[in-house]
């Protein structure tokens, strides 16, 4: 099936949606060094609940917890607030045990538990969708579930809903989604929550996330989170968005990886590297800021196969529920699994918000979805596909790493500003059947330092990123 031909996850689930509302560390040794540059860590502004908030953009809430603060303001039944230059929520002392079937591998086993509830954030931005990601350390025989509930406009509640079991390795649990979750008026897809049918004006007005965190019984081990994260939007349904002017020339050096040379390896992760545009994307900007993996780690990979990074990058982002590698809370947990490395999943507004972080040196992974004949010389059309935005040229054109690339000499591409623009921040598209289906709203992920720059915690701020 050619890629234009493959229905993304999101067309999929979008058009499931639309039925059901008509019809009533790195596995493998220690943490890779990153050499991040130096710089003391973001703080902002708190509002209610201790929450530090941004200045509403109109259309995208991002809330994180990532301070002692943050981690000594929700709920523990039975965690502590661990302080230090990048604090974090742990184990203390176990709330009890409970027994865990993995539903990929029908193994049940206990597990130790602890559980830290957020504080209630108010939504600047009532939400149509929210997107929770995090950024843990689960060494061997651990691991988290992340939550999330919410409050509707009418001021009733949703469930908790299961936002992801996640590791960093796949020895203990297979990190999934868990699908068939919803009360009639929101849903979790994969692992993003939306509302079922925005246009009958119900909205996501708060929310909080609730950790529980996993150890095997009586090893002392214990996760570390490091951030949490909700990023709740409203972007309205369109077409088309308004052209920006551009601001910036520069290019930022990144690793150039193809994913279309691991065609054929690895079956087992979402049919090999025709899939892995999400994970090929995330090694480029975790090796750009100085990630590595060890000759260890890499050693489960045939010694024959090129960039054996890549394949480790699928097979620690890969969702053993959606069988794929896009998940994209995954991929953020995966980059933040090396050391010095922080990230978060969220929606940008503008290619002016693209052009900050650029200028500030942080590259950004996109997502878009467009026929061949809406991207001017890519070759291919996609209903989903990740690409690294690493810079613009003089004429404000988008210099992009796109691993849809025949080898990696080939994966640097120029595309037409206006296009990319628009492919990326639309809602609505026309398929090549005429049908109309969603775009992805400026979804991007961020990977940047653990302890940025002045001037990146500026332009991170400035896109709500604090």
């Amino acid at each position: 099936m050619s890629r234009a031909e493959q229905p993304s996850r999101r067309t999929v689930l979008a058009a499931v949606a639309a039925t059901a509302v008509a019809a009533p560390a790195v596995a493998g040794g220690a943490a890779p060094a990153v050499a991040a540059p130096g710089g003391s860590s973001a703080s902002g502004a708190t509002g209610e609940s201790g929450s530090r908030r941004r200045r509403p953009a109109g259309q995208v809430d991002h809330r994180a917890w990532a301070s002692f603060r943050d981690w000594r303001s929700g709920t523990a039944q039975g965690t502590r607030a661990v302080p230090g230059r990048r604090p974090g929520i742990a184990i203390a002392a176990p709330a009890g045990t409970l027994d865990y079937t993995d539903p990929h591998t029908g193994t049940t086993a206990p597990w130790e538990y602890a559980v830290w509830t957020s504080p209630v954030h108010r939504l600047a931005v009532p939400a149509t969708e929210v997107i929770a990601s995090w950024n843990a350390e689960t060494p061997a025989g651990t691991w988290i579930q992340v939550e999330l509930r919410g409050t509707y406009s009418d001021g009733t509640d949703t469930p908790w809903y299961v936002m992801g079991r996640w590791a960093a390795g796949d020895q203990d649990i297979r990190r999934t989604s868990v699908d068939g979750q919803g009360d009639g008026r929101s849903s979790v897809w994969t692992d993003t929550f939306a509302i079922d049918d925005a246009a009958t004006g119900l909205r996501l007005v708060a929310c909080r996330l609730r950790l529980t965190l996993h150890r095997r019984p009586g090893t002392g081990a214990t996760p570390v989170v490091r951030r949490l994260g909700a990023m709740g939007s409203d972007i309205p349904d369109r077409f088309t968005v308004p052209a920006s002017v551009p601001r910036l020339a520069r290019e930022l050096v990144v690793p150039r990886y193809s994913q279309e040379i691991h065609k054929g390896r690895y079956p087992e992760y979402d049919n090999g590297g025709e899939a892995w545009c999400s994970p090929t994307s995330s090694q480029m900007i975790i090796e750009y800021w100085g990630g590595r993996l060890t000759e260890e780690q890499l050693a489960w990979v045939d010694p024959s196969y090129d960039d054996p990074q890549v394949c480790h990058a699928a097979r620690y982002t890969f969702d053993h529920e959606y069988a794929g590698c896009g998940n994209w809370p995954f991929n953020a947990a995966y980059a933040a699994t090396f050391r010095g490395l922080q990230s978060v999943v969220t929606r940008l507004g503008s290619l002016t918000d693209l052009e900050r972080l650029i200028a500030a040196g942080i590259p950004v992974i996109t997502s878009q979805s467009f026929l061949e004949e809406e991207l001017t010389g890519a070759g291919y059309g996609t209903s989903g596909h990740l690409m690294t935005v690493i810079g613009f040229t003089a004429d404000g054109d988008v210099i992009a790493n796109d691993p849809a690339s025949p080898g990696n000499e080939a994966v640097r591409r120029v595309y037409r500003r206006r296009e990319w623009e628009n492919i990326w921040l639309r809602t609505k598209r026309y398929n090549a059947s005429g049908k109309v289906v969603s775009g992805t709203g400026g979804v991007c992920y961020l990977y940047f330092p653990a302890h940025p720059s002045l001037r990146q915690r500026l332009a991170l701020a400035a896109v709500g990123v604090r």
